[in-house]
């Protein structure tokens, strides 16, 4: 099962840290360890990226979104989940919000 994950919630739960200025390449890279160790297809979600520097990157099998200021990762994962369609219930949401969690529950994806 594939994974959309909110990586600034992640973060903290793996022991990095927030500040750090490489904390998102830090979870990147464990990401990719999980993903090639299990087969697995993820997704990752960061907001507060500056403008130049918002965007989507692959790295493996992780997909990481670089959500601009001004928009959110949760935004962001809604989004996606929408577009998914039907096949939103084939995926694992790793969210803290309590909407991205029902909204996840409401197309019937795993939440993690």
């Amino acid at each position: 099962m594939p994974y959309l994950i909110d990586g600034h919630n992640l973060i903290p739960k793996l022991g990095l840290r927030l500040d750090s200025i490489d904390d998102e390449m830090e979870l990147i890279a464990i990401l990719q360890e999980f993903a090639r160790l299990e087969r697995r297809q993820i997704e990752v979600f960061f907001d507060g990226a500056p403008t130049d520097r918002a965007g989507t990157r692959k790295y493996g099998t992780v997909t990481a979104h670089f959500v601009r200021q001004g928009d959110t990762a949760d935004n962001a994962i809604r989004k996606r989940l929408k577009k998914l369609g039907k096949s939103a219930r084939n995926w694992t949401v790793v969210s803290s919000d309590r909407q991205v969690q029902a909204e996840a529950h409401a197309v019937h994806a795993e939440v993690a």
